[in-house]
């Protein structure tokens, strides 16, 4: 099984991460202060240098005042 962390399905949920985002005007700061991250850390999973498992989208997303099912659904 080859890694999907460059996949173009992977690539296309952190433009939707970056894009409800910046929809919201939050800045990478303020989103890693909501998570109680360092602002390096959002921009890593941002530019592909870190990847989220699904309990992070999970908190990434409500951080942003969505929900899971409601991002899925947008992509």
């Amino acid at each position: 099984m080859h890694k999907t962390l460059y996949s173009q399905q992977y690539q296309k949920l952190l433009a939707q991460l970056r894009a409800l985002r910046q929809e919201q005007g939050i800045t990478q700061v303020e989103l890693a202060k909501r998570l109680g991250w360092t602002q390096m850390d959002v921009s890593k999973v941002e530019t592909s240098v870190r990847r989220l498992d699904v309990i992070e989208l999970k908190l990434w997303v409500e951080a942003l005042g969505s929900d899971l099912p409601a991002f899925v659904a947008r992509m």
